[in-house]
């Protein structure tokens, strides 16, 4: 069981919440909503990131802002995200979960496509008052390139690190890390990711943050630097989120190579 005074972050992929392949901007109203009944129930203290999915991607990929600046682009790119986060937060409230949206934009400054600075006072005192700060993928400004795109696998172990956040879930469209026959990897540690790195394949879908292998990339550099297990698991099956909310082991593990050190 989760402790009420841990701290948890879970991230919805954009695959989950909306149609990835879509072109542009079709989100799946019910599995957000089921997503939100799940969560009601969790008692803890909560941060939400989502993808962006066929609400970012696309656009980022048509100005090719991970190739040069485009202020337009950038400014298209973070209103369709924005729009996203407006419906699931939305959702989220007609579920009685207090959430309210958080822009990275609006926060975070980038140096050459990390996370440099994030302001987090703000964040503190919503956790502290019952609020689910709500995050997504985004473009946000960056000192050396003007734009970056900063994934919400990237947003995620930079708050954990800040935060100091208990337990990472990253639900996504599939089990968990797949092998090359289609069965869920149950451990991923420092030392085995070279032998597991070469199944793990790239998004099927236009995504211009790295897929499943920067995710697994970046939950490991989190597992190594503060000995925290994160979950890669399939939010898309119904009752999934909940297990992940009540700290059952589900998925994927992402973890130091001393399993489990954590509890």
């Amino acid at each position: 069981m989760v402790s009420p005074d841990s701290l948890t972050i879970l991230k919805l992929g954009g695959s989950v919440i909306t149609d990835k392949r879509a072109a542009d901007g079709v989100v799946r109203v019910n599995e957000i909503q089921r997503i939100a009944k799940e969560i009601s129930g969790f008692k803890g203290k909560l941060i939400i990131v989502h993808g962006a999915g066929s609400f970012g991607h696309p656009q980022a990929k048509k100005f090719s802002l991970n190739e040069e600046f485009n202020a337009t682009g950038s400014i298209i790119t973070h209103r369709s995200v924005k729009e996203l986060c407006r419906m699931v937060v939305d959702i989220l409230n007609e579920n009685s979960i207090c959430a309210v949206g958080v822009h990275p934009m609006c926060c975070m400054l980038a140096d050459n496509g990390r996370i440099k600075t994030m302001f987090l006072d703000q964040i503190n005192c919503m956790l502290e008052r019952g609020i689910v700060p709500v995050l997504h993928g985004d473009v946000v400004m960056d000192s050396s390139l003007g734009t970056s795109v900063i994934s919400g696998d990237q947003i995620v172990p930079y708050l954990a690190k800040q935060l100091k956040a208990s337990l990472l879930g990253i639900g996504s469209a599939t089990e968990g890390v797949l092998d090359d026959k289609s069965s869920t990897i149950p451990v991923i540690t420092s030392k085995n990711f070279e032998n597991v790195k070469k199944h793990i394949r790239g998004s099927e879908n236009t995504d211009v943050t790295g897929g499943m292998l920067g995710k697994v990339q970046e939950m490991l550099d989190i597992s190594d630097s503060t000995c925290t297990t994160s979950h890669i698991f399939d939010a898309g099956k119904p009752g999934n989120v909940e297990r992940f909310l009540k700290g059952e082991k589900i998925g994927t593990a992402i973890t130091h190579e001393q399993y489990d050190c954590r509890f």
